[in-house]
């Protein structure tokens, strides 16, 4: 059988396990011709573990109008700001840093977004979540 053809490339940021058919998912899906409701219910029943912090998802559309997606976890900077208990990260990383954060911490969030890095061993999985701290404004200490 062919590969169908993907006409679309989705990414949402939807809180786990409390999807509804309100924005961003109803508006997103809506625009696509798909049914919300087949992606909402398995969505909410495979995400509810992250009890409502942010997820992101990726969803591929085919020609047929028929869809699957892929749930990558809570997002790297999501993970940073709870280790460390800050709100938000600093709008000038450069000069105002808001909090440290030090390599066994980071070694925690690595070890769970691993598959999903652009990294090919421990090492520099290391270096993309410290990098991502460091455009936070977060200080990576030892």
């Amino acid at each position: 059988m062919a590969e169908k053809k993907v006409i679309g490339n989705l990414k949402l940021r939807i809180p786990g396990g409390k999807a509804t058919a309100g924005p961003p998912v109803g508006s997103t899906l809506g625009q696509w011709g798909l049914n919300m409701m087949d992606f909402i219910s398995p969505f909410n029943e495979k995400t509810k573990e992250f009890n409502g912090k942010n997820v992101i998802v990726h969803i591929r559309v085919f020609e047929d109008r028929t869809f699957d997606w892929k749930c990558l976890g809570q997002p790297v900077d999501d993970m940073i700001r709870e280790k460390i208990k800050i709100s938000k990260g600093s709008g000038k990383p450069n000069l105002e840093k808001v909090g440290k954060i030090t390599k066994a911490q980071l070694q925690e969030i690595a070890e769970v977004k691993k598959d999903q890095l652009n990294a090919i061993d421990d090492e520099g999985a290391l270096k993309v979540i410290a990098g991502t701290a460091r455009s936070m404004g977060v200080e990576v200490v030892d």
